[in-house]
């Protein structure tokens, strides 16, 4: 099994490839992890490719044998770069995952922003059914953007999908930021 990861080198991305690489249940598993900015070291299990996911070649040349895509790449609040990446980025993952023949799922790693976090209000439980209200933000939209493109994916062209929001993760200083 191939799985393809973006957003390997993010707070997520990093926890999760430690672990995955380490577990033994998954001791047959290749990982294909697409860097742009900060590289990983490859090991026999890990082959790296550095390129922007709005690059058609780089998301052809990953996608040749991936079964699996963990899609976790994001960009904060960088209009420019945030629109390649969420827009540009998972649309070319998306067409090029539908059109692979050993693909079996799509996960993308959103977040909680994409329900506003805790700075809108509900009248009643958040739950997968409550509706879209991210925050002001380019992350937000971002993340509500790809959340639709996968849905859209599944119901037009059969994809088979998950979307997992991830809640606020923090680090180091971030708390000094929020």
């Amino acid at each position: 099994m191939q799985l393809l990861v973006t957003g390997a080198t993010g707070k997520v991305g990093q926890a999760f490839l430690k672990r995955f690489l380490t577990d033994a249940r998954w001791k047959d598993a290749k990982v294909v992890a697409i860097c742009n900015n900060r590289m990983l070291p490859e090991t026999p299990r890990l082959r790296v490719i550095k390129g922007s996911i709005a690059d058609d070649a780089i998301i052809s040349s990953a996608m040749q044998g991936t079964r699996h895509v963990l899609h976790m790449a994001a960009v904060k609040e960088d209009p420019a770069h945030a629109i390649d990446v969420a827009v540009k980025g998972m649309f070319l993952l998306v067409e090029a995952f539908r059109r692979n023949p050993a693909g079996k799922q799509f996960i993308l790693i959103g977040g909680d922003c994409s329900v506003g976090h805790c700075f809108v209000r509900y009248d009643g439980p958040v739950t997968e059914a409550s509706p879209r209200r991210g925050y002001p933000g380019v992350y937000a939209m971002t993340k509500i953007l790809e959340e639709v493109m996968l849905e859209q994916a599944g119901i037009q062209y059969g994809v088979n999908w998950t979307t997992l929001r991830a809640p606020w993760i923090m680090e180091k200083d971030d708390f000094k930021f929020a």
